[in-house]
């Protein structure tokens, strides 16, 4: 009898749970914040990866900058043109560095490339979105923007999601 009473129990607990839920409960947050560089724990959901992996020169860092009241992720680090001779993946190009996270906790997102909207008629399967990535190249990238090989700095204080609809 007193598995029958849990169960009775649990569907009583379930239905009252069920008659007073607010509406807000059931829209999602028009922002959420997904990735706050507020601490170095923070830094453990990260990869970074460079040509450097590959016989290139390049080099990365993230560290957290603490200001005080705030605090921000800071991606450097040096791009080069060069290349290690006798590197066995015999590449002829080399010059980026990025960070890629370990797992991004949504189920939609709006896909984009060199920081344009992928205007792509195509449907995505949220399961498979494992995760995001920033990166930086010597050659190429958004146009307009200062290239080349070189010392490199990003401060990021947050990465949010919107929801637009």
């Amino acid at each position: 009898m007193s598995r029958l009473r849990g169960l009775w129990q649990a569907s009583l607990n379930a239905t009252k749970k069920a008659l007073t839920w607010n509406v807000e409960d059931w829209i999602p947050p028009t922002e959420r914040y997904i990735f706050n560089f507020s601490s170095k724990e923070e830094l453990k959901k990260w990869h970074l990866y460079s040509d450097s992996e590959y016989g290139g020169l390049s080099s990365a860092s993230l560290e957290i900058k603490d200001n005080g009241d705030k605090s921000s992720g800071v991606f450097s680090g040096n791009l080069s043109l060069d290349v290690e001779e006798g590197t066995k993946w015999k590449i002829t190009r080399s010059g980026f560095c990025g960070m890629r996270s370990k797992k991004i906790p949504l189920a939609h997102y709006l896909p984009t490339w060199r920081g344009n909207v992928i205007d792509a008629k195509l449907e995505m399967n949220p399961s498979r979105i494992l995760g995001m990535s920033l990166s930086v190249n010597a050659e190429g990238g958004v146009p307009g923007a200062k290239s080349g090989p070189g010392d490199f700095r990003l401060e990021v204080d947050w990465i949010k999601a919107l929801r637009t609809e």
